[in-house]
């Protein structure tokens, strides 16, 4: 199926819930925007290549056993090494990283959709609008890479170091522990999702090398 064809299956659906919304089914049309994961199911033969995003999303028959880190975020147990590595090393060069979002349930990722669509509700946007704008910053349910558990949002401990020491280290070495900036700046129309300097992705240290020294985005390491 087509990106094209996908994105008008999106908005028929869209028009299904505001049919629902006129006529008086509000909150069960509400659920229906929110809820429906896009596109199709993911196929995948190696775990940390799973490719999530708005056309492909977690299949039914994937698994995650999670490791819980010391502020209580949780991450899948297999990248945990690689992770604490990573913040050992940033911590010994006078880089202060911790983990803000890690494994997010389906019920959390809905949760903070509903508040984004919110917010700009409230701020003038039709359903359209706050739909759209949505989208490009918070993953539809079953989209999200943070339900795989091998994605994280890092940010800096500000009592230590500013906001910028972090993502830029990351920018710079992350690679060289198995992780990839998911969302670059100059890939967002590929990506479909705003650039986020917070935001790694684990991909294993052999794939994330491949991505840095290219250039590339997951989708386009992947071929999809």
């Amino acid at each position: 199926m087509s990106k094209t064809l996908k994105k008008i299956l999106v908005i028929l659906l869209i028009i299904i819930a505001l049919g629902a919304i006129i006529f008086g089914g509000s909150a069960i049309a509400f659920e229906i925007i929110i809820s429906q994961p896009s596109g199709e199911e993911a196929e995948y033969s190696e775990w940390n290549l799973i490719l999530v995003n708005n056309y492909h999303h977690i299949p039914s028959d994937y698994n995650v056993n999670l490791t819980e880190l010391s502020n209580g975020q949780k991450v899948d147990e297999r990248i945990y090494p690689e992770l604490q590595e990573m913040f050992d090393d940033m911590r010994s060069e006078g880089v202060y990283p911790f983990v803000r979002e890690g494994y997010r349930t389906a019920d959390e990722q809905k949760a903070i959709i509903k508040e984004f669509i919110g917010d700009h509700l409230n701020e003038g946007c039709n359903i359209f609008e706050a739909y759209d704008l949505t989208r490009k910053a918070a993953a539809a349910v079953g989209n999200s890479e943070h339900q795989l558990g091998i994605a994280v949002d890092i940010n800096a401990d500000l009592d230590k170091c500013e906001a910028w020491d972090v993502y830029n280290w990351l920018d710079a070495n992350a690679y060289k522990y198995g992780f990839i900036l998911r969302y670059p700046p100059d890939k967002t129309d590929i990506t479909e999702t705003n650039y986020e300097p917070w935001h790694y992705r684990y991909v294993g240290k052999e794939a994330a090398e491949e991505i840095h020294t290219q250039g590339i985005c997951l989708e386009e390491y992947i071929g999809s």
